[in-house]
């Protein structure tokens, strides 16, 4: 089982990147399980969601203290002993931020990515200047550093899932499937 735990903000879509890569995943074959969990429930408030993938049915049904990779959808939340917290030694780490992976050597030996999610999704138009929607964006990140699902399935997934401005959701993945930077242990 492969466990991914996303720390973003309301409104940056975490929840919805977990649906999307759920769906994506479930084309594939393979048995996805994902849920959110709300603090404040307000835009801009702290936002977590969950993900497994396995190859069997999954039974399991509590949150997840201890994933194989973290995504952190807005670099400010890495303030917060909580965002880390739990990831396995052999782990990795993707980061919404345009700070090369060598500026978070202090995660240790773990492995680092980072693209700067934000730019992208507002060169494509989605959301505002002080929240961009980044949903699909990280999700392209994210292909090219874990392989947990083909590009070709994640770009069938946005679009059944996202109804409005599609291509550029398409687009946003796409991009940074090819500009996400990795560093930090192999």
């Amino acid at each position: 089982m492969f466990e991914i735990r996303f720390h973003g903000r309301g409104g940056q879509g975490a929840v919805t990147a977990s649906e999307i890569l759920a769906l994506a995943i479930f084309k594939e074959g393979r048995y996805p399980q994902c849920f959110p969990s709300f603090g404040l429930e307000r835009r801009g408030a702290p936002v977590a969601a969950y993900l497994r993938v396995d190859e069997k049915k999954i039974q399991v049904r509590q949150n997840i203290y201890e994933p194989d990779f973290i995504i952190v959808m807005d670099s400010t939340l890495l303030k917060f002993d909580a965002t880390l917290s739990g990831l396995k030694a052999d782990g990795g780490i993707l980061i919404n931020s345009p700070d090369p992976p060598g500026a978070f050597s202090s995660f240790g030996d773990f492995r680092v990515g980072t693209v700067d999610a934000s730019d992208i999704a507002m060169k494509y138009g989605l959301g505002t200047s002080l929240l961009p929607i980044i949903n699909t964006v990280i999700l392209g990140a994210l292909v090219r550093m874990t392989d947990i699902v083909s590009m070709k399935s994640l770009i069938a997934a946005i679009g059944e899932s996202i109804t409005k401005k599609t291509e550029e959701n398409r687009s946003g993945a796409k991009e940074a499937f090819g500009e996400v930077k990795v560093g930090g242990a192999a």
